[in-house]
């Protein structure tokens, strides 16, 4: 059995998934805030229920917002401050006599996304998220690739590429990034992004799902904002794989519930790639809300 965690500042959600990778068992329980032993104790707790359920002991993976391991050992992870700054890797495969693997979050929706049924064949599959801010993930023949500081994937902080002024304008602001850099691509990408370009063109503010429904609804304005968005991110996209060369791009977060950008996206994609590239498949994430107790638990799939 495969037990994923995944941990949030608000919940714990633990699935529970067979050699078939079926989910069999899923609970959610609150965070613990304020000290780490009872953090510790939680997961602990989940853990034995499920060993005993199911009378064997599963392979732990868990998912995190944040750096699972520094050099030191220690997980760093602002929003789980009861457990940010302690080894909690060692601490849990000590308490639980197993190897306990931990992952970004972002990694772990690429990596459960990358053993979905129709998508295993591809050695290299990319994970794009398109919410709060602009992250994601890289897999090759099915297993996550870290990187040396845990940040193989966070696409949203590289900067915007010089065809993107040329679209945009020159006169575009250089948005400063929760990173403390100017200009990441996240800034104008994520669902704020989306938002924060329409009130600069349009002088309207609205949040991306009304933008959305006014397109639904034929809006001249937000007609033009969405080619507009799904031209910068082709722009953008066609440079991340000019490096990483995916069979596979399936992209998550807010935005990919707006069936349009998939496919509009595919079509327009080439004009920013290599003359000699083929254009990878690009799909929506499949797996919704699941996908970070999927890939915590597949974490183990790869031994």
């Amino acid at each position: 059995m495969y037990y994923g965690f995944d941990i949030g500042g608000s919940k714990i959600a633990l699935g529970v998934y067979d050699a078939a990778r079926q989910l069999l068992f899923e609970k959610r329980v609150a965070t613990p805030h304020d000290s780490y032993p009872a953090f510790l104790e939680t997961i602990t707790r989940l853990v034995e229920q499920a060993d005993a359920q199911f009378a064997v002991k599963g392979h732990v993976g868990i998912g995190i917002p944040g750096m699972p391991e520094t050099d030191a050992g220690l997980l760093y992870a602002a929003n789980l401050p009861a457990a940010s700054g302690h080894p909690v890797r060692a601490d849990l495969s000590r308490l639980l006599d197993r190897d306990v693997r931990i992952d970004n979050d972002a990694n772990c929706f690429a990596l459960s996304e990358a053993w979905d049924d129709a998508f295993r064949h591809y050695p290299v599959v990319m994970g794009l998220i398109l919410g709060t801010g602009v992250g994601g993930g890289l897999v090759i023949n099915g297993k996550s690739v870290t990187g040396r500081n845990y940040i193989t994937g966070e696409f949203g902080h590289t900067r915007l590429p010089i065809d993107a002024m040329t679209l945009l304008g020159w006169d575009i602001p250089i948005r400063r990034c929760g990173c403390g850099q100017h200009g990441c691509a996240e800034t104008y990408l994520s669902g704020r992004g989306f938002a924060w370009l329409y009130h600069h063109f349009y002088h309207e503010t609205l949040e991306a799902p009304e933008i959305i429904a006014r397109w639904h609804g034929g809006d001249e304005q937000a007609r033009a904002h969405v080619e507009r968005f799904v031209d910068l991110l082709a722009l953008c996209l066609g440079n991340w794989l000019t490096v990483v060369d995916a069979h596979l791009v399936v992209i998550g977060g807010g935005l990919s519930q707006f069936s349009y950008l998939t496919g509009a996206l595919a079509e327009r994609l080439p004009r920013s790639l290599l003359p000699v590239a083929r254009t990878p498949r690009i799909e929506a994430a499949r797996h919704g809300d699941a996908g970070g107790m999927r890939g915590a638990a597949f974490l183990h799939l790869t031994d």
